[in-house]
């Protein structure tokens, strides 16, 4: 486990299928398992057979300590789909190792995330789906623009129980001033 809680440098490229155990190594966390919507107990095989069959439109990001080629510490999927009438929205879901929470990780994946988004992908709403329990990811959420737009309720069966999830979405800033010209 890693003792200290300073941020530290973060480097986010693609995923690669040599990610494959590190990925099941971040999603074998109890923190980050909590936090998804993935079963416990992943194989290194069922994560490298998701890696070679990443759907048109997918894509995976991972987070890794300073120059990029070292082991994954947390990853961000970003799916945009081929609709006509939605491919400018896309879905995000994210996950950092529990040993490395807290230190700019998540912090970096948004960045990049929304980078994509904004000027790459032609993408101007981002949705995702967040328990409102998991306080840290509410607050990374908020500073990235994510306003609340609904809670479904009990619409997960996590640890034996049925819990909420929030929806929630940002609209890309341009969008946002175009709507309201005003600022209000």
């Amino acid at each position: 486990m890693v003792a200290s809680r300073e941020p530290i440098e973060v480097v986010v490229r693609h995923a690669e299928p040599s990610d494959a155990a590190a990925l099941q190594d971040i999603m074998s966390q109890p923190r980050a398992l909590a936090g998804t919507l993935h079963l416990p107990f992943p194989s290194v095989a069922e994560w490298t057979g998701q890696m070679g069959e990443l759907p048109d439109g997918f894509r995976l990001l991972v987070a890794c300590i300073g120059d990029g080629d070292g082991r994954p510490i947390g990853n961000l999927g970003l799916v945009v789909p081929s609709p006509p009438r939605r491919r400018h929205v896309a879905s995000l879901g994210m996950t950092v190792h529990d040993d490395w929470a807290g230190r700019g990780v998540g912090t970096a994946l948004m960045e990049a995330a929304m980078d994509l988004c904004d000027a790459w992908l032609q993408v101007t709403r981002v949705e995702l789906e967040v328990y409102p329990d998991n306080g840290p990811a509410l607050a990374l959420y908020h500073r990235f623009g994510f306003e609340l737009e609904g809670t479904r309720r009990a619409s997960v069966f996590r640890d034996g129980v049925y819990v909420d999830t929030h929806l929630m979405a940002r609209l890309h800033p341009r969008l946002v001033a175009e709507l309201d010209p005003t600022g209000g």
